[in-house]
C-alpha cells in the first residue's frame, strides 16, 4: 500500500502531464470532422499501452473506429482480468457554455476538488478512468507486483452506440478470454464514501399511434359520436399504472428479482437526503411505487414512463378539431432477469387489447438492452470492496444504477463473465455537459486502488 502510494506521488505530475495530451485530442466518435483525430487518439492509447509493459498491443480493425487491444500475460494458469474503456468522447457543443476551451486542459479548484480537477471534454468520461488502469498497469509492471495476467480492449465508439464492439467481441471470444471484466465507467458517492456499481436497469423503447378517423374532424360537429384519439390514448396511457403505480401490464414482473432484505439494507447505508432531493427538483414531494423508497424506485424496480406525446392542435388560439392521429413514445426501464424483447412483445400485446374498436393501434418498438448485476458476494466484487476499502479507509456501498450500459449484458452473453464497475468520478463532473471535469484526488486515487483489485481478485481465485 505505501509502495503504490509512494509511485502515484513521485510520478504525479507526469501521471496528469499524459492525461492532458491525450485529452487535447478531440476524439468526437459523432462527428466525421474530427475522424483522424479518432484514429490518432487510438494510436497513442496503443503507444501508451506498449510503454506502460504490455507484451502484445495491435489495433484491431473493425466496420467503425479500431479497437485498441493488449495484453500481458505472465501465467495461463493465473487468472486473467479484462479492463474495457473507450477513448471516444462526447461532442463539446455547446461552446460557448465552457468556461475554458474543452480541448485545452486546464487544473481548476472547486468546492468539491481543493486539489484541483482536469477540466476538457473526456476527462471523466472516459479517457481520465480509462487512462488510471494504464498507469496501473505500469506500477505493476515497474515494481514486479502483476499478479496475474491482464488485457485490455479499449473502443472508440461508445459514445455512438458501440456499433462495431458486438461484431468485434463475437469474433475474437478466444483472444478475450477472462475471469472477469473490469470497467471504470461509472462514479461513486463521494470522495469519502466510494461506491461500487452493482446493477444497471434494462431498456425497452418503443412508440404507440392511436388512429380514429381518417380524418380530423370538427369538434362540434362530430364530438361526442366519434373516438378521440388523444382521449383514447390518455386513458390507455392511465391504464398502465394502478392506485400504488404498480405496472398493469400481464407478465410485466413474473421475472423480476427481489432483492435480499440484506442487500437492500446495504443500498440503505448510502447518504441520502430526501429533502434536498425535493429542493433541488423543486418538487413538494416524490411520487412512485408503493413499499420503495426513492433510491429504490429509482434504480431496483421497473419503470414504465410517457417520454413524449403529442397530436392535434398546439399552435396559438384555437383550433376545435378531433385529431385523427395521436402519438406517445413510451420508456421501460427493466431489472435484471426482465429481457427487453419480451416486455416488449408484452407492451404490444397488452396495449393493443385495451384498445376500444372505435380506434386502431400500432406499437412501432425502437430499440432496448438487458439488465445486469453483479452479486455482492462474488469474488469480483470482494476484491473491489476490499481494494476502496484500503485506500479510502471505509467500506464501499453497493450501488444500482438506474440507466443503462447494454454493452455489460453483450460481455456476459459472449463472454460468459461477470463486471466489475469501479468507478471513481463524482455526479457533479458534468459528463456529456459543458465543463466535464475530473478531480485530480479522485484521478490519482483511481491509479492506487486498481492495482489492490488485482491483488485481492488473485488471492481469492486460489
Amino acid at each position: 500500500m505505501d509502495t503504490i502510494k509512494q509511485y502515484v506521488q513521485e510520478n504525479k505530475e507526469r501521471f496528469i502531464n499524459e492525461l492532458v495530451d491525450l485529452l487535447k485530442i478531440p476524439s468526437v466518435s459523432a462527428d466525421s470532422a474530427y475522424s483522424q483525430d479518432v484514429i490518432d487518439t487510438a494510436n497513442a492509447v496503443k503507444a501508451s499501452l506498449e510503454k506502460a509493459g504490455c507484451d502484445f498491443v495491435e489495433l484491431c480493425e473493425t466496420p467503425g473506429y479500431p479497437i485498441v487491444y493488449g495484453e500481458k500475460i505472465i501465467d495461463p494458469k493465473l487468472p486473467t482480468v479484462l479492463v474495457y474503456g473507450h477513448y471516444d468522447v462526447q461532442p463539446a457543443d455547446p461552446i460557448e457554455l465552457w468556461t475554458s476551451p474543452p480541448f485545452e486542459p486546464v487544473i481548476k479548484t472547486t468546492e468539491l476538488h481543493p486539489d484541483g480537477a482536469i477540466f476538457a471534454r473526456g476527462a471523466c468520461d472516459d479517457k481520465g478512468q480509462m487512462y488510471m488502469h494504464v498507469k496501473a498497469l505500469e506500477y505493476m509492471v515497474q515494481t514486479n507486483t502483476l499478479p496475474c495476467n491482464v488485457k485490455f480492449m479499449i473502443e472508440g465508439e461508445e459514445e455512438v452506440g458501440s456499433a462495431s464492439l458486438g461484431w468485434f467481441v463475437e469474433r475474437n471470444q478466444e483472444k478475450l478470454a477472462n475471469d472477469v471484466i473490469l470497467i471504470s465507467d461509472t462514479g461513486m458517492i463521494s470522495n469519502t464514501q466510494p461506491s461500487i456499481t452493482t446493477g444497471l436497469r434494462g431498456l425497452s423503447y418503443v412508440e404507440v399511434e392511436v388512429t380514429g378517423p381518417n380524418r380530423d374532424l370538427h369538434s362540434g360537429l362530430y364530438g361526442g359520436a366519434v373516438a378521440n384519439p388523444i382521449n383514447i390514448l390518455a386513458k390507455m396511457i392511465a391504464s398502465l399504472h394502478d392506485e400504488n403505480n404498480h405496472i398493469t401490464i400481464p407478465g410485466f414482473y413474473d421475472k423480476v428479482q427481489e432483492l435480499s432484505t440484506e442487500e437492500r439494507a446495504e443500498m440503505a447505508k448510502a447518504p441520502f437526503s430526501l429533502e434536498n432531493y425535493k429542493k433541488a427538483l423543486n418538487i413538494d414531494d416524490v411520487y412512485g411505487e408503493t413499499g420503495y423508497v426513492t433510491n429504490e424506485r429509482n434504480s431496483i424496480r421497473p419503470t414504465l414512463d410517457v417520454n413524449g406525446i403529442w397530436g392535434g392542435y398546439t399552435g396559438e388560439g384555437a383550433k376545435t378539431v378531433i385529431a385523427s392521429k395521436a402519438h406517445a413514445k413510451i420508456s421501460m426501464r427493466l431489472v435484471p432477469n426482465q429481457d427487453w424483447k419480451e416486455i416488449t412483445e408484452l407492451f404490444q400485446k397488452h396495449f393493443e387489447s385495451i384498445a376500444p374498436k372505435a380506434v386502431k393501434v400500432v406499437v412501432k418498438p425502437h430499440h432496448g438492452g438487458q439488465g445486469y448485476v453483479t452479486p455482492i458476494d462474488s469474488i469480483g466484487y470482494q476484491a473491489a470492496a476490499k481494494a476502496y476499502n484500503d485506500t479510502f479507509g471505509v467500506q464501499p456501498i453497493p450501488v444500482r444504477s438506474g440507466g443503462s450500459i447494454p454493452i455489460v449484458a453483450l460481455f456476459e452473453k459472449e463472454l460468459k463473465s461477470k463486471t466489475i464497475l469501479m468507478g471513481f468520478g463524482l455526479d457533479s463532473d458534468a459528463i456529456h455537459s459543458p465543463n466535464e471535469h475530473f478531480g485530480v484526488f479522485n484521478y490519482l486515487k483511481g491509479i492506487e486502488t486498481i492495482p489492490l483489485f488485482y491483488k485481492y481478485f488473485t488471492e481469492l481465485s486460489k
